[in-house]
């Protein structure tokens, strides 16, 4: 125990880049695995938030790691959240405090230890319609929800709630109709770029050791009788297979989890259903307000939440039983979120006002309710084999402690004493240092010769280590350059992502390491060529595979728009499925 995989258990690059040569260099260690001595102790299954991190978790207790992901990392649920770290608020008048105790713990880690750089607080008003009764119930909800967050022996993170009159609440939200309410309370929880956070912590599992592969798909797991050994991976990239060999195998496939489970059991499965969730983008123009907001809907809640130059407004929540690769949204979807937020706005949005759109699945544990809103959104641990362990269900805000219980239960059935899990007190890649170099922004703007809001811009997204990216720049002064069609972005970021974060496609960059795709008023099509052209000289592209990725992003974004003029998600999903997922690299 406490040896990596065909070595000593000495750390990767410093940074934990994902660089193409360190994703060569683990996939020949991985493939060493099945020589005497050298398996893993654990291989993780799933690239998403809780697969990084029972990663980082298991191999910070002294664990040797492999993490394999099909796709991209945080390609999946991961990566279309609603932005939100949270415990939970409607889950208070569901009596589940310690889902929201749990949840608001991990709030405040993140905030304050784990990732500043990437989390932070952001007010939401909660209008209030009714007089009298409401205000009193409603505090009294938002007062407990405040408190639990203290309970952890941290800090909130987070300042406390506040009542406000109509008055007060037109100050602080001035678009929203004046007959909409007669109040409100104003009180705080936190947003994140969740696909940023989770290729953080994949980097951060890599600095400490964790050998890390995306575009490698798990075609089958290896047996030994009835034990889990390890698994057969096909490389996405070229079409080759190989195996890995492990003492414990951790599947943490989210909305696949059914799937993968199948490929080695149909006892005592886990079942998860898939509830999709659509969410819009706007400009901030578009109406006025300093705060978010939560709207009850008659079915779940709708936030509204600020998204630096846009809005984020959100979401959805119906079952979704095809495509899980590529969840669509559909007409429907998008005229009911516009229907319930303009009940409260004094100007009502349009399909014009849309800049764009996406839809992602939660990954729900199946009870006997007939409504996905009504599912469970705690976490189930399983073993049901030997070799194996299941995690499923959960919520992004609470990933640590889904890796945590993943790893426990894995670490029991070794014979080796492990230590128990640390992640609690780890800081992610780019937070150490992260206030310091907040406050000598201005000076990192004198020192590289660059705006000090392009620093605060790059500090926000890399904390820390924003530095490695200004040093691109001074390098390669073009580099400072915005993409075209997506200002609030540098082509130094487009070569970070693909020598640093394992950016391998065109629309790994512009949907995930960049928001481009949902955040341009184009979805990306101006940038295209110039994202190809900087991806392409670092992974040694040809020409052909260069406009192969353009006319893949094309036909992707051309996909999206098309499914989202359908009236129902069947045919909303044959127009999204007309495009393939993955660039097959030349």
């Amino acid at each position: 125990m406490g040896r990596a995989a065909g070595g000593s258990q000495a750390f990767n690059a410093p940074d934990g880049a994902l660089s193409p040569q360190a994703r060569t260099e683990s996939i020949d260690v991985l493939k060493a695995t099945t020589e005497p001595g050298k398996e893993l102790d654990i291989l993780i299954v799933g690239g998403g938030v809780v697969g990084a991190g029972a990663a980082l978790d298991a191999v910070t207790r002294g664990l040797s790691v492999g993490i394999v992901e099909t796709r991209d990392w945080a390609s999946g649920t991961s990566s279309r959240s609603s932005k939100l770290i949270h415990g939970g608020l409607r889950y208070l008048e569901m009596l589940d405090f310690a889902l929201v105790q749990e949840a608001l713990q991990e709030r405040g880690l993140l905030i304050q230890q784990i990732a500043p750089h990437l989390v932070r607080p952001v007010p939401f008003l909660y209008p209030l319609t009714r007089r009298f009764w409401e205000r009193p119930y409603v505090g009294a909800g938002i007062f407990l929800y405040d408190t639990l967050g203290l309970t952890s022996g941290h800090s909130r993170g987070v300042p406390r709630h506040k009542h406000f009159f109509r008055r007060g609440t037109l100050r602080a939200a001035p678009s929203l109709k004046n007959d909409a309410f007669v109040g409100s309370i104003r009180y705080y929880d936190a947003q994140v770029d969740d696909a940023r956070l989770v290729v953080n912590v994949v980097r951060t599992a890599a600095r400490y050791g964790a050998h890390a592969v995306n575009r490698m798909r798990v075609v089958s797991f290896l047996r030994e009788g009835e034990r889990v050994v390890g698994a057969k991976v096909e490389n996405q990239e070229d079409g080759s297979t190989f195996e890995i060999r492990a003492k414990q195998v951790v599947n943490a496939t989210g909305v696949w989890t059914d799937e993968t489970q199948a490929m080695v059991t149909d006892r005592g499965q886990l079942k998860v259903r898939a509830s999709k969730g659509i969410h819009l983008v706007v400009p901030r123009d578009r109406f006025q307000s300093t705060v978010g907001l939560i709207l009850r809907t008659e079915k779940s809640v709708l936030f509204v939440i600020p998204w630096g130059r846009h809005w984020i407004i959100g979401t959805t929540d119906t079952d979704w039983t095809l495509d899980k690769a590529h969840p669509a949204a559909s007409s429907k979807d998008i005229d009911y979120v516009l229907e319930r937020v303009n009940k409260v706005l004094k100007r009502p949005l349009t399909r014009e006002d849309v800049e764009g759109v996406y839809a992602g699945l939660r990954p729900l544990l199946a009870g006997e309710s007939d409504s996905t809103a009504k599912l469970s959104r705690e976490h189930v641990v399983a073993h049901p084999v030997p070799g194996l362990v299941v995690v499923a269900g959960g919520k992004f805000t609470t990933y640590r402690v889904m890796a945590k219980d993943a790893v426990d239960e894995a670490t029991r059935a070794m014979d080796e004493r492990v230590a128990a899990s640390c992640t609690e007190t780890i800081p992610l890649l780019g937070a150490e240092g992260f206030k310091a170099a907040w406050n000598r922004r201005s000076r990192l703007a004198e020192e590289f010769g660059v705006h000090v809001a392009r620093v605060e811009h790059l500090l926000n997204r890399y904390g820390s280590m924003a530095t490695d990216v200004l040093a691109l720049i001074r390098e390669l002064p073009e580099l400072a350059e915005p993409l075209p069609g997506a200002d609030d972005y540098l082509a130094a970021e487009v070569v970070y992502a693909t020598t640093h974060e394992g950016a391998r496609h065109v629309h790994d960059v512009l949907t995930r390491r960049t928001r481009i795709s949902i955040e341009a008023w184009d979805r990306g099509v101006s940038a295209v060529p110039v994202v190809a052209k900087l991806m392409g000289e670092i992974l040694g592209w040809s020409d052909t595979q260069r406009e192969s990725e353009i006319k893949h992003y094309l036909a992707r974004v051309e996909a999206e728009r098309l499914s989202q003029e359908q009236p129902d998600d069947e045919s909303a999903d044959a127009a999204r499925m007309g495009v393939d997922d993955i660039v097959p690299l030349r």
